[in-house]
């Protein structure tokens, strides 16, 4: 008869037991990473459907007020329905003109009345007032400001406000994303990261760049610094978004382009000066962009809600004479790509759009500054373009791909988001062959302008962010030993890598602690510690711990053994916290025995037992008070 190999079952349980998968969840903490997925996934639904009511409202309002309403044949760009086949007079000669002096006003009066009756914050240009928000405002923005900035922008815009989308979009994002962190109850850190995840997932929708969006929204809160923080969140929102827009609305770019190419290094050359000519034209644009404002609608004694309608009141004289500056003027944009607008008239344009755009934002009007600063970086880099097709036209063989240049070169200086405005411009047009060119010149601008800005609440650092102000303290807990805090334990127990799952669960219940080093059999001075086993770990098994207790042993349980010592720092304490996330810490001596336990909140307890020495001490506090 053969003899059977005996199966012991416990070693058969060890070998399978998922000691791996506990590893990985402990390295991989689902309930914090696939918690933030799903909310930034949540965001990115949130943005794309405030993106596709505004984008919605602001069309049917632009062809009820403009097309039909004045007659005007205003151009489109070529990714929302524009056609290549142009005739400029037709275009420049709307069939009911009087009706452009009219409706910029009506729109003004409108908007104002409801943006000042119900939220005054959705005032201007909206991404302002998130950047506010982030620093300042501890990430809060009233769920009433989505509704009101929707439909105040759309009036705007809609009626022939020299504006754009992306503010709006960006303060409703925000808005919206704001709402949902509140109502999940979440702390000021991830209303925060809500927040821009907002934003990047409203932007990315509607201008359909998934890339771009979130890097503007991290990028955008500083002039010479970016959210790190906060990118992931945004991307996972602003792909999201993006995928959601696209797949109701047509997909594609905004605007459709002519395959253009970067072939000679030697065109880098002319662009520094450029890039010199956009940062002068930028700080000119950005003074009086706020010029216009304080100097001329601020001091006047007139209610706050009128003040739009006498804006777009002189937005529609402009348009009266040069309807080209009504609206966004993508249209304009797109047929500048084309090649089919005089040099005149791009002059024109440029130097109009400036004064229209501050007229219509600096009254109070809501709308954004992109699609402007867009189009004013477009006329330049279209000029500039053909002047040197003229002078070298073996060097410059396409002068239109100069007015992506300056799309892109001006809205980076002029915004100081350079690395963001690379790429949206790239994903708006589908043209990835001009990156280079485009970064080299919008870095060049950025570095000269940005002392200026379009968005005033823009910060230079992190470090000049009240939103991390608290990362700001001196280095506290470098200044404590743990030996100042640790309780030296006089008694406490161990576990041999051999015990079972039920001995270890009598010595957590007849006690109160919640680690137990493993020490290898044998005694010796100092013990060898193996591994620590975490009550936390075995609270899941409590229910079948007689069934189990035979099959499984310490060294199954165990975590990698990890302590501190008593000359290391507080800060060593909470590094080597944040990296095990073990609820206690062993405590070792010179000798590398275990003289004590530290706990996260005998860590907190005196970071903020420091920190009120530190504030009682501080000339600055005690100067406030």
């Amino acid at each position: 008869m053969a003899r059977r190999n005996h199966v012991d079952p416990a070693q058969v349980f060890r070998l399978f037991y998922p000691r791996t998968l506990l590893a990985w969840t402990q390295n991989f903490d689902w309930r914090i990473t696939g918690r933030w997925m799903f909310y930034s996934a949540i965001i990115g639904v949130l943005g794309a459907l405030g993106a596709l009511i505004f984008a919605h409202l602001v069309s049917w309002l632009t062809k009820t007020v403009l097309l039909e309403g004045a007659g005007y044949a205003m151009p489109f760009p070529g990714g929302e329905g524009g056609s290549e086949v142009f005739d400029l007079n037709t275009a420049l000669q709307p069939a009911r003109r009087w009706w452009l002096l009219v409706a910029p006003a009506l729109g003004g009066l409108l908007s104002g009345w409801i943006v000042f009756t119900y939220a005054p914050e959705a005032e201007g240009h909206g991404t302002d007032s998130v950047i506010r928000a982030f620093h300042h405002e501890r990430g809060i923005i009233r769920p009433r400001v989505a509704l009101v900035k929707t439909v105040a922008s759309a009036l705007t815009i809609g009626s022939g406000g020299s504006a754009g989308r992306e503010g709006p979009i960006a303060q409703i994002g925000a808005s919206l994303s704001s709402w949902l962190a509140q109502r999940l109850r979440l702390n000021e850190r991830e209303r925060r990261l809500f927040l821009i995840a907002g934003m990047a997932a409203g932007i990315s929708s509607i201008f359909r760049s998934p890339l771009g969006g979130a890097f503007f929204a991290v990028e955008v809160l500083y002039r010479e610094d970016i959210e790190s923080e906060a990118l992931m969140p945004a991307i996972v929102a602003s792909i999201t978004g993006y995928s959601l827009y696209t797949s109701i609305e047509r997909s594609g770019t905004v605007f459709i382009t002519p395959r253009f190419e970067f072939v000679n290094p030697l065109e880098l050359l002319p662009l520094i000066g450029f890039a010199l000519c956009c940062a002068i034209v930028g700080i000119f644009y950005v003074r009086v962009f706020y010029g216009t404002k304080r100097k001329l609608f601020d001091p006047l004694p007139l209610p706050p809600a009128l003040k739009p309608a006498l804006g777009g009141l002189l937005v529609g004289v402009m348009a009266f004479f040069f309807p080209a500056i009504m609206g966004s003027s993508y249209g304009w944009l797109q047929q500048a790509i084309y090649g089919n607008l005089p040099l005149s008239f791009m002059a024109l344009l440029a130097l109009l759009k400036i004064i229209a755009t501050s007229l219509t934002i600096g009254s109070g009007g809501s709308g954004g500054v992109f699609a402007p600063s867009l189009v004013i970086g477009g006329m330049l880099g279209g000029l500039y373009g053909e002047g040197l097709h003229q002078l070298f036209p073996a060097l410059v063989a396409q002068p239109e791909a100069y007015v992506l240049v300056g799309m892109a070169t001006f809205f980076a200086g002029a915004a100081n988001v350079p690395i963001a405005t690379t790429i949206m411009i790239s994903e708006m047009t589908g043209s990835y062959s001009l990156l280079v060119p485009l970064i080299f010149a919008g870095v060049i601008t950025h570095l000269v302008a940005r002392r200026w800005s379009l968005y005033t609440q823009q910060v230079r650092t992190h470090n000049d962010s009240p939103a991390h102000r608290a990362e700001l303290l001196p280095d506290l807990l470098r200044q404590i030993p743990v030996a100042a805090v640790v309780e030296r334990a006089p008694y406490f127990h161990t576990v041999e890598p051999g015990h079972t799952l039920r001995e270890m669960l009598d010595v957590f219940t007849r006690t109160r602690e919640v680690v137990l080093p493993v020490v290898a059999p044998g005694g010796g001075r100092p013990p060898r510690y193996q591994g620590l086993v975490l009550l936390e770990d075995l609270q899941s098994l409590l229910r079948e711990a007689d069934a189990l207790s035979p099959l499984i042993v310490a060294q199954d349980v165990q975590v990698p053994f990890e302590a501190v010592r008593l000359s290391d720092t507080l800060e060593d304490a909470l590094n080597r916290f944040l990296e095990t996330r073990y609820p206690e810490l062993p405590v070792l001596d010179e000798g590398g025995e275990i003289v004590g336990f530290l706990r996260p909140h005998q860590l907190i307890s005196e970071y903020h037992r420091a920190l009120l020495r530190h504030l009682q001490q501080s000339p600055e506090v005690e100067a406030r008070s």
